[in-house]
């Protein structure tokens, strides 16, 4: 059966090192498009951090529950609101991976948010919105090392 998760495929030169430094540097990508303020610890195994976006319009926070060096991040998401939707705690339970791997000579990074689903209300705002982050935010800081 084909999921529904929300997928993002990016590709670079950068080395499999690189990509993860710069996903577990989350200040230097989740950031600088709506107002967001981060707090706590985004490297590490075990580390929590939340998330708020457009004067808390949107507001979750995560925890590193699995950190292979090189390879894969993974956080849940263990609390979520958003103010701007019917259900305000959509996100609260999914998963956010993040899947570093080489493919011919580059490095691919799958983005999966598992549990956002056409079928949730914000996707229609969260899918885009995640694809504006990674596309123009953590693909920028992976190939210069430096948030735009």
């Amino acid at each position: 059966m084909a999921t529904t998760d929300f997928k993002f495929t990016l590709t670079t030169e950068q080395t499999p090192q690189e990509v993860f430094e710069a996903i577990t540097n989350v200040r230097g990508w989740w950031s600088g498009i709506h107002s967001e303020e981060i707090h706590g610890g985004t490297e590490k195994l075990n580390d929590e951090f939340s998330f708020s976006a457009e004067g808390g319009a949107h507001y979750s926070k995560q925890k590193l529950v699995e950190v292979i060096p090189n390879k894969k991040v993974v956080w849940l998401v263990t609390d979520s609101k958003f103010s701007y939707v019917e259900k305000q705690d959509e996100w609260t339970g999914t998963k956010v991976i993040f899947e570093i791997s080489e493919k011919g000579g580059k490095t691919q990074l799958v983005f999966t948010h598992e549990g956002l689903t056409p079928e949730i209300e914000c996707y229609e705002s969260c899918a885009p919105s995640w694809s504006e982050y990674l596309q123009d935010k953590l693909l920028t800081l992976i190939n210069t090392g430096k948030s735009s």
